[in-house]
């Protein structure tokens, strides 16, 4: 907290200050928008003369700040500024340091920056001890409780800024009686199961009791995926709150650069000197940087400078495990924070293109939002595509997870990370605690198996010792960035970094300035030399890179595992859903590539399952991710299991067609009533979550097939794969998913590409109509009494079928067009067993001459 009138600039985090006459300098007297002298003179020489809240002009009278000068020297220091945390210092705001402090040795000879370093730890800890009352701010909007972590309280400097971002609720109206039948479902789950279970089928109890156990489980999975659900809420950002960025040009020379791009030779390209140029071998060259638009020289037509574009290709080696997506886009980090140092990231696939220009500057609203800004650690758009097919067969779009999962999950401590389309606040990648929050320690144990102190081994402690302390080092070299290289290299050296950033001071510094920047002293040419250093294959050995900080390594779905390592530690999330879509992207449209994408996230999953990252053990150290928050995450991570009792629920209805028997005793009237009931649950529940969420019924429908279709194939799939990755090293090699092709509209659409995954929903088909087939045939032989229990189990039969009917469609290949081999020998096959079938009904039991004739003596025949 900050002392008691005390005011800071919204601009650059530095003292207001006072004017000549002693008082607070106030630039504009409407709203008394508190920003210091030296910021106005920046925005009036920018040709913006008027205020960043209300405006209105800047007050004609505002005079020179008295800054406090130092004996015997001209340079000036900012005041005393009680906490590290109500600080942000932009790098063109730095003052110098004087002359008299400067010097190496005081009169004890002892070092002076050790001495100020031993004096900062002493103020460090007194603050730790001190509990500062709350500021209450007088203007704050108010806001929902779930828009904020528990622990965070709004500061003054907050409150005298607008803030540039809402929440807008769902109104009561739609959400009351979406809870309230989500409660009645749960209630009726219950009653429904206690009926289920005292009720066996004693004739079938083999299919009765895979039918509990699977019911169970289906039961389970809804309420990990329900109750995330609670609370949606929407936002609206504020753009015109920020201060106008022009990007037109930049666009243009963008868009110049994408039309001189060429196909690549099948040479591979040729550098200017006529030599092979290094990175026609993608998997052994040296790290390259190439600079487009640099420090100088681009600007745009009103001549400020545009931002910088860099290639990068991190160094490429035999023999090093270079981690695919998650190890570029850590050498990426690294690149970027010593050659611009940026404090906000966006993430994008190379499939994915910017669609609206406005997108950026909403997620600035609500990283920069004076309220909520410090404790978010990144903001996600949703997903949208180009190129798939009216109907959204394979459920391409993911609506109802981009739609309905998503807002409600930003009600709680925000959506999950979804790997691009995402806006990342820096220092959330470098493994630090929200600043309103104090560090966690390293380790993290099980809820049900707390760790104990004496079994501690020494390494452990002597990582929390270290963690303990790059976390309070980070107040420490804030105030150190005007000492000279060699202070630096000792200070930082002596607090061991390198065990964590890796062996570069460039770097390191750059992780320790929260507003970004980097020096205006620094050498452009050292500054490259740096950046192929931070790029080498060797550069993360013996660190924290992967592990603790950047994209999190140990999956093939480094997104979910990034974004739940920043929550555990307090952070929030945001999601942004513009009118315009932010992004598009393309998606495979065919039902193999689909089908191997699915698996792919499986396999993420189940990976993620079988770690020490999984969600039902980890993070539980200082309770920061809250509980409806790790159901979310545990759904992420169980789902693929769903595909055990899937395939059996799937094939049940063909066994109980070709056995004669049911899963189900005869109902009685409770039992219809209960039944009723849960039907009307699960389709006001649906119907109340497309009001509130906006989404149509054929999104619903799409979004429940395909999670039969990838159920009983692809997550089927990766449960074995990821258990034999896991558990016996074999590593699983993934097809390239393909995109729409360009010659026919939705041509891949239409493409078979056989895959094993094609094998088990196929299968299921197949025995679903074959089973179709036996009950009619053995309901015509059995008379009128058969036709009644024949319903119940066609019905579950066809549930199956018309859960799978856009896999047969893929199946058939193009409309109108002769059926493929697969769906031939399907009819083939069911035709002649419903012929043996009717000849010989093996599942009636067969009465002999001796039986009849006996029968009628005891019955005087």
């Amino acid at each position: 907290m900050m002392e008691s009138g005390v005011s800071f600039c919204n601009s650059c985090g530095e003292q207001v200050g006072v004017d000549a006459n002693g008082e607070v300098f106030v630039a504009c007297h409407e709203c008394y928008f508190p920003i210091c002298k030296a910021c106005v003179d920046y925005e009036i020489s920018e040709g913006r003369s008027v205020c960043l809240r209300c405006g209105n002009p800047y007050a004609d009278k505002a005079r020179v700040i008295d800054d406090t000068k130092v004996p015997g020297n001209q340079s000036t220091v900012p005041a005393q500024i009680s906490t590290s945390q109500d600080i942000g210092l932009h790098a063109r705001h730095i003052s110098t340091v004087s002359t008299v402090d400067s010097e190496l040795n005081d009169e004890s000879g002892n070092p002076i920056w050790k001495n100020r370093v031993e004096s900062w730890k002493e103020k460090d800890k007194k603050n730790k001890k001190k509990k500062a009352a709350p500021i209450k701010a007088e203007n704050d909007t108010p806001v929902p409780e779930e828009q904020h972590m528990e622990e965070m309280e709004p500061s003054s400097e907050a409150s005298a800024a607008e803030p540039l971002s809402i929440i807008i609720p769902v109104s009561k109206s739609k959400l009351a009686p979406y809870r309230t039948v989500i409660i009645m479902r749960l209630i009726i789950l219950g009653l429904f199961f206690h009926y289920r279970v005292t009720h066996p089928v004693d004739s079938a109890f083999g299919l009765w009791l895979t039918s509990i156990i699977c019911e169970i489980w289906f039961a389970f999975s809804w309420v990990l995926d329900q109750f995330p659900k609670w609370s949606p809420i929407n936002r609206v950002a504020f753009t015109d709150r920020l201060a106008a960025r022009d990007y037109e040009e930049y666009k243009v020379r963008i868009n110049a650069l994408v039309a001189k791009a060429q196909k690549t030779p099948d040479e591979g390209w040729t550098m200017q000197d006529g030599t092979s140029w290094p990175g026609n071998n993608s998997r052994d060259h040296p790290g390259m940087i190439q600079v487009f638009l640099g420090h100088s020289g681009a600007h745009d037509i009103e001549g400020n400078e545009l931002p910088r574009l860099v290639y990068v290709s991190r160094e490429k080696r035999p023999g090093y495990t270079h981690h695919k997506k998650a190890g570029a886009e850590n050498a990426l980090v690294r690149v970027s924070a010593v050659l611009t140092n940026a404090p906000y990231i966006l993430n994008l696939d190379c499939d994915h293109y910017l669609n609206n220009s406005k997108a950026v500057r909403e997620a600035m609203c609500f990283l920069m939002d004076p309220v909520v800004g410090r404790d978010v650690c990144y903001v996600q758009f949703p997903q949208r595509f180009d190129g798939i097919d009216r109907s959204d067969r394979y459920a391409n779009r993911n609506t109802v997870f981009f739609d309905v999962n998503m807002k409600g999950l930003d009600g709680i401590q925000g959506p999950v990370y979804v790997g691009t389309g995402c806006v990342f606040n820096r220092q959330a990648l470098y493994g630090y605690s929200p600043p309103s929050m104090p560090p966690l320690p390293k380790s993290s144990s099980c809820c049900c198996c707390p760790s104990k102190k004496q079994t501690k081994d020494v390494s452990e402690l002597y990582k929390d010792a270290k963690r303990e302390e790059l976390d309070a080092a980070i107040f420490n070299l804030r105030e150190i960035e005007n000492y000279d290289e060699y202070e630096r290299s000792m200070l930082i050296s002596q607090l061991s970094f390198e065990k964590t950033f890796g062996l570069s001071t460039v770097f390191i510094e750059s992780t320790l300035m929260e507003n970004g920047g980097v020096s205006e002293s620094a050498d452009p040419s050292m500054l490259i030399k740096e950046a192929i250093h931070v790029i080498g294959c060797g550069y993360e050995e013996k660190t924290a890179w992967g592990k603790e900080i950047g994209w999190i390594y140990g999956s093939v779905t480094e997104d979910i595992l990034t974004g739940f390592k920043m929550q555990c530690r307090g952070w929030r999330s945001i999601y942004c859903m513009p009118l315009r879509p932010a992004f598009k992207g393309s998606a495979p449209i065919n039902l193999s590539d689909r089908l191997h994408q699915v698996l792919r996230w499986a396999l993420g999953s189940v990976e993620i399952f079988l770690s020490r990252h999984c969600p039902l053990w980890y993070g539980f150290a200082g309770g920061r991710l809250k509980l409806l928050q790790r159901l979310a995450y545990i759904n992420t991570i169980v789902y693929p299991f769903t595909s055990l009792p899937l395939v059996a629920y799937c094939t049940l209805p063909a066994i109980c067609l070709l056995t004669g028997k049911f899963i189900i005793p005869t109902l009685s009237n409770l039992a219809s009533a209960l039944f009723l009931g849960l039907f009307i649950s699960i389709i006001l529940t649906s119907v109340l979550e497309l009001r509130w969420s906006g989404v149509t019924i054929e999104d619903l429908w799409r979004n429940e097939q395909f999670w039969v279709i990838g159920g009983v194939s692809a997550h089927l799939f990766a449960v074995f794969q990821g258990f034999l990755k896991m558990l016996a090293g074999v590593d699983t090699n993934f097809t390239v998913t393909a995109k729409a092709a360009d010659d026919a509209e939705f041509g891949e659409l239409y493409m078979i590409k056989w895959t094993t995954l094609l094998i088990p929903p196929t299968s299921l088909i197949i025995i679903n109509l074959v089973g179709v087939v036996a009950g009619f045939s053995d309901a015509l032989n059995g008379g009128y009494e058969s036709w009644g229990p024949l319903i119940g189990k066609v019905f579950f039969a066809f549930w199956v079928i018309f859960h799978l009917y856009p896999f047969l469609k893929g199946l058939m290949g193009r409309q109108n067009r002769t059926p493929t081999i697969v769906i031939l020998w399907s009819v083939l096959l069911a035709s002649v067993f419903s012929l043996i079938w009717v000849k010989i009904n093996p599942f009636v039991s067969k009465v002999d001459s001796a039986t009849i004739s006996q029968t009628c003596i005891s019955i005087d025949c």
